[in-house]
């Protein structure tokens, strides 16, 4: 199979019951690892048939060699046995599963979970699993992915959401998508009968993200140069510092002026331009960085970044004592406004 076959490829093989004898899962993202796993073990068997046949083993509690004898056995009374490998990267000596791999069962089908980390695809044993099996490599996303999957993964639910709010729940809950997925699935919980949309204001309500006061509306307003809107947001953050960490806000704010120094280099500065130059998910994701661009020379835009660089360091006790994180994101907003 190709090398770059997407998550929903995989996912919409084994829906249509079209099984590979291997599946090797690797990255640093767990969610589409587990996803993918989940699925297999839940559908490829029935209830009866998974007490005989349906096997997870983990890597540090076995070797290649017991994987492979397990992998050759028949099933019994079924058309498939099932072995996950967990903790797959714990297994020495993996490349001999190109042994195996030479004559697979095809009535096995045999998950490996290798997460934190990724097999060379240079080495043999990697052309091996992608010419007759699955090779996945599960790769985190970037920050200006993560509206796209939580728009993604509401419209599966049939559930859509308000731009702004795709952003508050982006920025407060980052790339860990595991967790990105508890907040959207009680979310989705929380809608009122009837109502498939989920807004800013049901966040506020059922999250504890104020709709006013957070990351987001913190870079909106920096980008406009509205500073009554700014210093409200930073005297709010300082009051509730446990709900407003400094490093996810300086993460936010980094992430946002390093990509609008990308962005003075898109060849097209139209929205549609600037959004396919940054790898947007859409247009409108564009807007703030048309913006920003109005308001701020890149030089000055170089100048902040190396802020937001000084302002982590102090808040990790670099070459600062005494300054609390309130006054630490004071002085740089007063810095970037100014």
């Amino acid at each position: 199979m190709a090398k770059d076959i997407t998550y929903e490829e995989i996912v919409r093989s084994i829906k249509n019951k079209h099984y590979a004898p291997v599946y090797f899962l690797m990255g640093d993202e767990d969610y589409y690892i587990d996803q993918i796993t989940d699925l297999i073990m839940r559908t490829v068997l029935t209830d009866v048939e998974k007490e005989f046949n349906q096997t997870v083993i983990y890597g540090s509690d076995t070797d290649i060699a017991s994987v492979i004898n397990m992998a050759k056995r028949y099933p019994m009374m079924a058309e498939h046995q099932v072995i996950v490998v967990k903790e797959a990267q714990n297994l020495k000596n993996i490349d001999q599963l190109g042994f195996y791999l030479q004559k697979p069962l095809l009535s096995t089908i045999l998950v490996f979970c290798y997460k934190h980390g990724v097999v060379d695809r240079r080495k043999k044993i990697a052309a091996e699993i992608d010419k007759l099996g699955v090779l996945f490599e599960s790769k985190k996303l970037r920050d200006t992915q993560l509206p796209g999957f939580i728009v993604s993964y509401l419209k599966a639910k049939q559930v859509d959401i308000e731009p702004k709010a795709s952003e508050i729940m982006a920025e407060f809950v980052g790339t860990d998508l595991s967790r990105m997925v508890g907040e959207l699935d009680k979310l989705i919980l929380t809608l009122p009968e009837g109502k498939r949309r989920i807004t800013p204001e049901q966040i506020e309500r059922n999250i504890g993200i104020s709709k006013d006061y957070n990351n987001f509306e913190l870079r909106t307003a920096l980008v406009e140069k509205n500073i009554d809107k700014a210093n409200r947001i930073v005297k709010y953050m300082e009051d509730n510092p446990k709900n407003n960490p400094l490093p996810l806000t300086l993460s936010v704010i980094f992430n946002f002026f390093s990509n609008l120094m990308l962005a003075y280099y898109a060849p097209d500065k139209s929205e549609q331009g600037i959004a396919k130059h940054l790898g947007l998910r859409s247009q409108w994701q564009a807007h703030d960085y048309l913006s920003a661009m109005r308001n701020f020379k890149a030089t000055k835009v170089m100048q902040i970044i190396s802020a937001i660089r000084e302002c982590d360091a102090k808040s990790k006790g670099i070459g600062n004592t005494s300054v609390s994180d309130g006054e630490l994101i004071r002085e740089l907003v007063f810095f970037i406004l100014h």
